[in-house]
């Protein structure tokens, strides 16, 4: 099933020159991460508090999405092409991602047609996808990032539809489906992953 984490290698690719040059310039994977998940918090808060009064502020989400994205695919390749990861690093990577991803979706409960029940829903299964995605090498696997609505699709969903708040000042009516269509998504992404973290697990020790 189509995710648009498929099209990362074509994404690392562009932005390999300027993971090089922060490489050489001594910037390390892990203040990428926590740089990236700061600033994701100081949106998210800042969209929650101000976002319901002033709708066009929205407008930096999708903006803020795709370079957040940039950034991890950046802390990514900083992390295995030049050496520096690390223990901590894999522990704020996974972390960093939940709590970003939480803190950049929680606006939407100030907005009609969505609340407390579809956000709040999203925010969990969203946190227990990457879980299950996360668990996959205690059990021998790799870290898996099976579909549907993994985190890059996530935020073109979400970025959408910030851009459309951005610009109408509202949403209409309809969209309140979309929450509990990607939170189903979301929870075929979990089962997906189970399932091909112990597929690969089985293969390995078979083969071992």
């Amino acid at each position: 099933m189509f995710s648009i984490y498929q099209l990362k290698p074509a994404f690392q690719n562009l932005l390999r020159p300027l993971a090089r040059r922060l490489a050489a310039g001594g910037v390390s994977a892990n203040a990428v991460t926590l740089a990236a998940a700061a600033v994701s918090v100081l949106v998210g808060g800042g969209l929650y508090l101000f976002g319901a009064a002033q709708p066009v502020y929205f407008l930096c989400l999708p903006a803020w999405m795709f370079l957040r994205m940039a950034l991890n695919a950046v802390d990514g390749m900083l992390a295995r092409e030049f050496q520096q990861k690390t223990p901590l690093g894999a522990y704020l990577n996974e972390l960093s991602d939940v709590i970003a991803d939480a803190a950049l979706y929680l606006p939407f409960v100030t907005l009609a047609p969505f609340g407390w029940g579809s956000v709040g829903s999203l925010i969990f299964l969203a946190a227990v996808s990457e879980m299950a995605g996360a668990l996959g090498p205690t059990i021998g696997a790799p870290r898996q990032y099976d579909g549907p609505v993994g985190k890059s699709d996530r935020a073109f969903l979400f970025g959408a539809l910030g851009l459309w708040v951005g610009f109408a000042g509202q949403l209409p009516g309809w969209t309140f489906w979309l929450l509990p269509l990607a939170s189903a998504g979301i929870l075929l992404n979990i089962f997906n992953r189970v399932r091909s973290g112990l597929a690969a697990a089985s293969t390995l020790d078979s083969n071992s």
